[in-house]
C-alpha cells in the first residue's frame, strides 16, 4: 500500500504541515520523510526549540522548513484572512491570537495554499484540529459533514489485505438536521449514506475496489428497531446518489464477509459476502469494530482519515509513535 502512495507523491510533490514541530515523533518522522524524499514536511513552532530537540535526539532536519507564528511576516495578511473566513465570529484580535497556535496557523497555512495537506493531534485534542479544518477550510462542495474512515491492512498468503471502516472516530450518530421552524433539512439516512459514498472514494485512493456493505444486527429486514431502518434508507439513499457503486444493506457482518452466509441470507447481492467497505450505523459499532479488527485480526489499523474537507487534514492519537505519524503523513498527503 504505502509502496503506491509514496510512487503518487515522487509524480507529483506535496507539501505537509506538521502542528507540533516540537515534539520527538513528529521530528523523527519529519527526518525520516526527509530522507525519503518523495514528501516535504513543514514543522510549525519556535526555530530555535524545533532544532535544539531534533539536535538532542539525533534527528536530520537540516534544509527543512520551520516556521514560527510569532515572527511570520505574512501574519497580518493572515489575520485579515481569517477574519474575513469567519465572517465577523472572530474579531482580528480573536484570530491573532489563535494563529499564534501551531494548530489554526498550519491549517490558515493549507488555506492559503502555501501546504497542500496537514497533519496533527501529536499534542492536540482531536477536537482542537478539527475544529480549525471546520472553520477554516470547511467541508468542499456537496459535503454536508465531516466523517472519518480507517484503512485497514493485513499481510495474507495472497498479498497484503486491505478493507476500509467508517465512520468510527467523529459522528457519534446520525440524526435529523433541522431548522427553526422544525422543518428537517438533511435526514439522519442522508448523512450516512453520505459516509458511505465518501468512505468508498476514500477506498479507491487506496487501490480498494469499494463493495459497500452497510451494517446492523439485521440482513435484508430480519430484524427490526435499533438502527436497522437507518440502514436500510442509507443504503437506498446511497444507490439513489451513487447508482454505480457497488452497495448493498442491510446486512450482519457474517453476511458482509461469508459468500456462503451472504448469498444465504442475501441472495442475488454483489456485496454479500465480498464486502470490503464497512459502514457502521453509529460510533459505538464502529470504533468496536475496527478495533477487534486490530487487536484479534491482526489488521493494521491507518486513521482516522477525516473526509469531507476541502483539504486532507487528519488527526493523530496522542499515544502514537513516529512510525504511526510517518505512515499517516505519508497517508494524508496522498489523498492531496
Amino acid at each position: 500500500m504505502f509502496d503506491i502512495l509514496e510512487a503518487k507523491l515522487r509524480a507529483t510533490p506535496r507539501k505537509i504541515v506538521f502542528t507540533e514541530g516540537h515534539d520527538a515523533r513528529i521530528l523523527e518522522a519529519a527526518a525520516k520523510l526527509k530522507q525519503g524524499g518523495f514528501l516535504t514536511p513543514i514543522l510549525i513552532g519556535n526555530v530555535e526549540v524545533v532544532r535544539a530537540k531534533a539536535a538532542e535526539c539525533g534527528f536530520d532536519i537540516e534544509g527543512l522548513e520551520i516556521i514560527d507564528p510569532a515572527t511570520y511576516p505574512e501574519m497580518e495578511k493572515m489575520v485579515e484572512t481569517m477574519v474575513e473566513l469567519r465572517k465577523g465570529k472572530m474579531s482580528p484580535e480573536d484570530c491573532r491570537a489563535n494563529l499564534l497556535k501551531g494548530n489554526y496557523f498550519g491549517t490558515m497555512l493549507v488555506k492559503m495554499g502555501y501546504a497542500d495537506s496537514l497533519l496533527g493531534g501529536a499534542t492536540y485534542s482531536t477536537a482542537d484540529t478539527v475544529r480549525p479544518a471546520l472553520q477554516l477550510v470547511k467541508t468542499k462542495k456537496g459535503a454536508h459533514l465531516v466523517s472519518s474512515c480507517f484503512i485497514m491492512a493485513r499481510e495474507g498468503k495472497d498479498g497484503q489485505e486491505l478493507l476500509a471502516m467508517g465512520d468510527c472516530a467523529i459522528n457519534i450518530d446520525y440524526q435529523d438536521t433541522v431548522d427553526k421552524e422544525g422543518n428537517v433539512t438533511f435526514t439522519a439516512a442522508e448523512k450516512l449514506a453520505e459516509v458511505a459514498i465518501e468512505t468508498a472514494k476514500t477506498a479507491k485512493v487506496f487501490g480498494i475496489d469499494p463493495k459497500v456493505a452497510v451494517l446492523s444486527f439485521s440482513t435484508k429486514g430480519s430484524g427490526k428497531g435499533g438502527t436497522v431502518a437507518l440502514s436500510q434508507a442509507a443504503t437506498a439513499k446511497a444507490k439513489e446518489l451513487a447508482p454505480d457503486l457497488a452497495i448493498d444493506g442491510e446486512m450482519q457482518f457474517d453476511a458482509a464477509v461469508s459468500p456462503t452466509v451472504g448469498q444465504l441470507k442475501f441472495p442475488g447481492s454483489k456485496v454479500a459476502g465480498y464486502a470490503n467497505t464497512f459502514i457502521f450505523p453509529n460510533i459505538e459499532a464502529g470504533n468496536i469494530g475496527y478495533k477487534i479488527a486490530q487487536r484479534l485480526g491482526g489488521f493494521a489499523a491507518y486513521g482516522p482519515i477525516l473526509q469531507g474537507l476541502n483539504a486532507p487534514i487528519n488527526d493523530l492519537s496522542r499515544g502514537c509513535n513516529a512510525d504511526e505519524v510517518y505512515k499517516m503523513a505519508i497517508i494524508t498527503a496522498a489523498l492531496a
